[in-house]
């Protein structure tokens, strides 16, 4: 049984993580770390499949990141929010896995959940570590904790990164996950109605977005990332860049 990760990364539904980040997680379980994924919601108010359907993808885009666990913590699709107790639900998952860094939902996007589950899960990470504040997990008393980082990853919009991965080696697996969602995205022979990330050009677009940030610090694909809290730097030769 998994007890601690490393890398604890959300989504508000079904298949952000796998368009956010997929390849930085992929990246991370093959240098050795322990990396998990929450989904805040279901995804039950999307115009496509069925809350069955979304949950089996979810769990073959996990086997196809490589990631230790995926949960689902079913807050209302459409309707996160900062309540009581939305993130008492949060806390009680970092807490059970407490891990050394938290990966959440741009700030600000065209879906109001991404925004909303960025904040939430941000505020939550940092009242996960007052001891004041209890939370029960199967009738036992957790302890605090508190991730040494929380990061966000770029979504919809095209927000300009803190720093960037590379993820050029693992652009073949982040499709491949994507695609795991089979019934949120382009299938030639989909009779389902069309939706914003349902078009053909949806995942060319993703492609692009990823090919920029692998632009910006030649390599051919990136992720790009915004941190919560400054970097810290001990050697500056360890951040010059590869473009001169």
């Amino acid at each position: 049984m998994i007890t601690k990760l490393d890398i604890l990364a959300f989504g508000a539904h079904p298949d952000d993580v796998e368009l956010g980040c997929a390849g930085t997680l992929h990246k991370q379980v093959k240098l050795g770390m322990k990396v998990g994924i929450i989904d805040l919601t279901l995804g039950e108010m999307g115009t496509r499949g069925t809350v069955e359907i979304r949950l089996s993808e979810a769990l073959h885009a996990k086997e196809v990141i490589g990631v230790h666990i995926r949960e689902n913590l079913r807050l209302p699709d459409g309707f996160i929010d900062q309540s009581i107790a939305q993130k008492m639900q949060v806390i009680q998952i970092i807490r059970k896995y407490r891990p050394e860094i938290v990966i959440t939902n741009a700030p600000t996007d065209r879906h109001p959940d991404h925004g909303n589950g960025h904040k939430l899960v941000h505020e939550a990470a940092f009242l996960s570590g007052l001891a004041k504040i209890e939370s029960l997990i199967d009738g036992k008393k957790q302890e605090h904790w508190r991730p040494k980082s929380v990061l966000s990853y770029i979504q919809d919009k095209l927000l300009i990164p803190d720093f960037i991965v590379d993820t050029t080696s693992e652009w073949d697996t982040k499709r491949e996950s994507i695609f795991a969602h089979k019934s949120q995205f382009y299938s030639e022979n989909g009779t389902e109605p069309q939706t914003y990330i349902s078009s053909k050009n949806f995942i060319s677009y993703i492609q692009a977005r990823d090919k920029e940030f692998g632009r910006m610090i030649g390599s051919n694909y990136g992720e790009g990332f915004i941190s919560a809290k400054k970097l810290k730097v001990d050697n500056l030769l360890n951040i010059i860049p590869e473009i001169f």
